[in-house]
């Protein structure tokens, strides 16, 4: 101030300057908003939800072949459960039909040279010959074949009947202490529950490492994700078959 009036009255070119100031650091913040990384995240909630899916994103192929068979394995669970096959050694008997059966099947898939430049020791990862071996044990008649077994099905495709079968395996380390109660062994009655070569874990391992390195298609995917839901489906329908005729004796139910 000075004399009473303000040095911008006098001047007011001073008074622009803030303005033209003020107009730039606007523009400037507006411009970090538009290209900023941090400024175009989407809200948290949206982002939680991402990253939700992500984590429950399989990863893994084998990870994805669980997930979009555990309806139809829950299901043969239930099936299998409500036979109750070690409650009484007819019962198991029966079991060991539909075992042999789905292995039969599966003897062309094990054996099939294509396949086994996959997987180097396909043949011997087969369990047919050990079921017909349980048969005849429990003294069984070897069962004749069930139409609608699987025929000549491509390499993906025939990759997921055998992530069913060689994944059963796990399980059979529980089942095989069951038909222990039964008074039988991986050395009668109950081979193909036995411990495979090298040990469950690491044949397992050895085989879903070869089937996640693999590449594939999207079509060869679908045609592999297809051929793992057709085999729980079909070992199901072989279940029916041996116990469709089994007197209520035979059975306890759960």
């Amino acid at each position: 101030m000075w004399c009473g009036i303000s040095d911008t009255a006098r001047d007011p070119k001073p008074a622009v300057e803030p303005v033209r100031q003020a107009f730039l650091r606007v523009w400037a913040w507006l411009f970090v908003y538009s290209v900023s990384p941090f400024f175009n995240m989407p809200p948290i909630s949206a982002r939680k939800t991402s990253m939700t899916l992500d984590q429950n994103r399989p990863t893994l192929r084998s990870q994805r072949l669980n997930q979009i068979t555990h309806a139809p394995h829950e299901q043969l669970d239930k099936a299998v459960k409500a036979y109750a096959p070690f409650e009484t050694l007819a019962g198991y008997a029966r079991f060991v039909v539909a075992q042999y059966l789905f292995q039969s099947e599966l003897q062309g898939l094990y054996n099939e040279p294509a396949l086994q430049a996959i997987i180097s020791d396909l043949p011997a990862r087969c369990r047919a010959e050990q079921a017909k071996a349980d048969l005849a044990d429990l003294n069984m008649d070897t069962p004749l074949p069930v139409a609608g077994a699987v025929r000549s099905p491509g390499t993906a495709e025939a990759l997921g009947w055998l992530f069913v079968s060689e994944g059963s395996k796990l399980g059979a380390a529980f089942l095989i202490k069951r038909a222990e109660a039964l008074q039988l062994s991986d050395r009668f009655g109950a081979r193909h529950l036995g411990e495979p070569a090298g040990g469950r874990a690491a044949g397992w391992k050895a085989f879903v490492n070869t089937l996640n390195e693999l590449p594939l298609t999207a079509a060869q995917e679908a045609q592999l994700d297809l051929g793992a839901i057709a085999a729980f489906e079909r070992f199901n329908v072989l279940l029916q078959h041996a116990y469709a005729d089994a007197p209520v004796t035979e059975m306890v139910q759960a």
